[in-house]
């Protein structure tokens, strides 16, 4: 904590919260600088549950660097997601470390259900995130995410619906053999009575076209 301490920027902090991101508690440590820490201190399972409880913003930007996915229980990924309380650190865990995870599917599924606006997020950033990395599973999970994103699409909070987003785009674009069923759902959401939902289909649907030029 110390030397993260003295890597900080004050002013950093000021211009996360122009992103949308809570920081609370921070030094306002870049996010390469943390990669760099990271990559120096190697995966310590310990160390990464002491880093995130100390609430620290930089401190749980750099605990899902180093926190080992052979060793994260299912019970740690719960307990972290109790705390989510921005997207930069939901999203830096989903990349990081939870899809690393052998449960990582299992959370998708039951946090999709969940009322906390980052516990959500948290469940479509990790599916787009398996989307780019898991190019060995067949098509059947990333069906089902479809599922879960139309059922999503309709929540009107920021972070969910640009997540939301992230994952039909991801869907669409990386899984061949779902293309057709991702641009159906966007199109179908596109139309819905639901504003949000109407969001979430313009822009997958942008990004569609675009991939067609």
């Amino acid at each position: 904590m110390a030397e993260l301490a003295t890597m900080g920027d004050p002013a950093r902090v000021a211009g996360r919260t122009r992103v949308g991101i809570r920081a609370g508690a921070s030094y306002g440590v870049s996010l390469p600088d943390i990669r760099a820490m990271a990559r120096r201190l190697g995966r310590d399972q310990a160390l990464a549950r002491a880093l995130w409880v100390t609430g620290n913003h930089d401190a749980r930007l750099l605990a899902p660097m180093v926190a080992d996915p052979r060793e994260t229980t299912e019970e740690d990924a719960e307990l972290w997601a109790l705390d989510f309380a921005s997207w930069d650190v939901v999203d830096t865990c989903a990349i990081n470390l939870l899809r690393k995870t052998p449960f990582a599917w299992a959370l998708v599924e039951r946090w999709s259900a969940r009322e906390e606006e980052y516990i959500r997020r948290a469940a479509f950033a990790l599916a787009a995130t398996l989307t780019v990395h898991d190019r060995g599973t067949d098509d059947a999970p990333f069906r089902r995410v479809l599922m879960l994103a139309e059922s999503a699409a309709t929540d009107d909070r920021s972070f969910v619906k640009k997540a939301v987003s992230w994952a039909l785009r991801d869907i669409g674009g990386r899984r061949p053999g779902l293309r057709g069923e991702a641009i159906a759902l966007a199109e179908r959401l596109r139309d819905s009575p639901s504003r949000a939902a109407r969001w979430v289909g313009n822009d997958a649907l942008k990004e569609f076209q675009k991939s067609r030029r």
